[in-house]
């Protein structure tokens, strides 16, 4: 999170494959250096399609971040990339292209791109020109090539869409789009799309940008088609209870944390549950039956938007984290709940009572029974690498 601006990056990525391949010539990265406070993202167009796209794709993209994260000047990042990869005989172009975005703490953010399709930043409801300025590579291979780059102060409500040219080409040669979609007409769409849906999701909007390209041709991609985009948006909390404290004294003030918490509230663990209801004085309710016969059923308590079990359900939503994919998204099981609830929050606060429950040190529990303080740092882990949110742990 920023803290000078408070708002959070929404970061993500929608893709589909050329038609008929299992692997997509597209590769988007995504990366928060916590000690710097900065957010990465970068997206490389593979040259084809398939395996040898990716390939070509994947060291592009892993490079440009290395480099990015290590502060390496501009034009400097971009000539060793571009001498690093190939050059295709016949049209004298590099093998891959790349979008890097570097957004700071304070939220400048500097944008570099090679061969893909200009990025767009909407601030709120209309387009903003950043004044994007040209450099020309001055040495190897690649002299003469041009990037197109640029730095802005963002701000909340701001969003950058970026994306590879299956978007902007899709449907070229068709009897409708004989010329592909365009960037006008892209530009447009994403106008619209704000205007219909304001506070939609980053992973919300990629889709239906990807959608409208796959739309266009025919519904089977002629390219690999890409997406990102970046909302700069007001933080989503949420707080996760999840053990009672470890002195029996501190019970009220547990309690009261959950209570003035200013965000959406999560209890896992029935003794959590319990102690919460005692000292505030809330009702209480269970559902007979769970829709995962692997956990038990959910509870309710007023003002509480999930109440589950406590160990078996959080161990599941480490899994499911683990192999979280956008096309298929989850079920409706205690679990799945609880994981939704966390991939649709940006800062969560997780209270983590320590007082030892004697039945997960039992021997003749399944192994996979961690205790809790261990399954809670695998979630928290799992929700800043791979899903770029704000964590924070608090022991009581």
């Amino acid at each position: 999170m920023v803290e000078e601006n408070n708002f959070f990056l929404d970061v993500e990525c929608r893709q589909r494959n050329h038609v008929g391949e299992l692997i997509c010539g597209d590769v988007f990265l995504s990366q928060k250096i916590k000690e710097d406070g900065r957010t990465i993202a970068v997206l490389s167009d593979g040259m084809g399609s398939g395996v040898k796209a990716n390939v070509l794709a994947t060291l592009t993209a892993s490079m440009a971040m290395n480099f990015t994260v290590d502060h390496r000047e501009v034009k400097r990042t971009a000539e060793i990339i571009m001498d690093t990869l190939p050059v295709c005989s016949v049209r004298k172009v590099s093998y891959s292209t790349f979008t890097i975005i570097d957004i700071e703490e304070d939220g400048l953010t500097t944008i570099i791109e090679y061969d893909n399709p200009l990025a767009l930043i909407m601030r709120g409801l209309h387009v903003f020109d950043p004044a994007w300025e040209e450099i020309v590579l001055e040495n190897g291979q690649n002299k003469g090539k041009v990037l197109k780059t640029c730095s802005f102060m963002a701000q909340k409500e701001d969003r950058i869409f970026f994306w590879s040219d299956g978007i902007v080409q899709s449907g070229m040669g068709t009897k409708r789009l004989p010329f592909g979609f365009g960037r006008d007409a892209l530009v447009e769409y994403v106008e619209k799309l704000i205007k219909n849906t304001p506070y939609a999701a980053s992973g919300k909007l990629a889709q239906k940008v990807v959608n409208v390209a796959v739309m266009n041709d025919g519904g089977y991609p002629v390219d690999d088609t890409s997406c990102g985009v970046i909302y700069f948006r007001e933080p989503r909390k949420l707080l996760l209870a999840s053990g009672p404290p470890f002195d029996l004294k501190n019970d009220n003030e547990y309690a009261l944390k959950v209570q003035r918490f200013k965000g959406k509230k999560v209890i896992s663990g029935g003794t959590t549950a319990e102690l919460v209801v005692r000292e505030l004085g809330l009702k209480f309710d269970s559902d007979e039956m769970s829709s995962d016969p692997d956990l038990p059923p959910l509870s309710h308590v007023e003002g509480i938007d999930l109440v589950t079990e406590g160990i078996l359900t959080l161990s599941k939503v480490v899994k499911l984290l683990e192999h979280y994919d956008a096309e298929v998204g989850l079920g409706r099981g205690p679990a799945d709940q609880f994981a939704k609830l966390l991939l649709e929050s940006d800062q969560i606060h997780i209270l983590n009572g320590t007082n030892i429950n004697v039945a997960h040190q039992d021997p003749t529990f399944p192994i996979e029974l961690e205790i809790r303080r261990t399954v809670i740092r695998s979630i928290a882990a799992q929700l800043e690498k791979k899903f770029l949110k704000d964590v924070e742990i608090e022991y009581l």
